[in-house]
């Protein structure tokens, strides 16, 4: 499969990937939530070329992750700010920032805490489940088929072998 048809597979990583998956987006996504918002203060913060950032920043832009946000009109000067879809990144990121920090730090640790604005205490945020309030890993988390998929079944648009499981590797 050619990189540019990542975003027609049947997968929701594969179709974020497709947004997110170059060393620059989601570094860029970072910064957004640092409150950088101008072109310029990005390319300071990256290092990244001017034409790159430009493309990635227009992607989240289609992709409805950020919006441009006009602050010179005399200029035509835009701010870059995250919308709703680009605010609900914000696990993900925890979720990259704790993974680092357990697996890819030096020996002088984590090199950013974060401090919960209601108790005021350094908080590590974990993930639950939405219906009982356990705290899910890998280990007792399973995929299964979902309506995306079903409904896809159900029109022949997939198939499925003769054991009822697809024939393409799903998560």
């Amino acid at each position: 499969m050619r990189w540019d048809e990542v975003d027609s597979q049947v997968c929701s990583i594969a179709r974020t990937v497709a947004i997110f998956g170059d060393k620059w987006t989601l570094l860029i996504i970072r910064d957004a939530f640092r409150r950088v918002r101008r072109f310029s203060a990005f390319h300071q913060s990256l290092g990244i070329p001017k034409h790159r950032l430009s493309d990635r920043l227009n992607k989240l832009v289609d992709a409805g992750v950020l919006k441009k946000v006009l602050y010179d009109e005399k200029r035509l000067r835009y701010e870059y700010r995250l919308t709703p879809k680009g605010l609900d990144l914000f696990p993900v990121l925890m979720t990259f920032v704790q993974w680092g920090d357990r697996w890819a730090t030096d020996e002088d640790g984590s090199p950013v805490v974060f401090r919960h604005s209601s108790c005021g205490e350094i908080s590590q945020p974990k993930y639950v489940c939405d219906q009982c309030d356990e705290v899910v890993d890998a280990r007792n988390f399973k995929p299964e088929v979902g309506a995306g998929i079903a409904k896809k079944i159900v029109r022949g648009e997939m198939k499925t072998d003769d054991t009822g499981r697809l024939n393409e590797v799903i998560y």
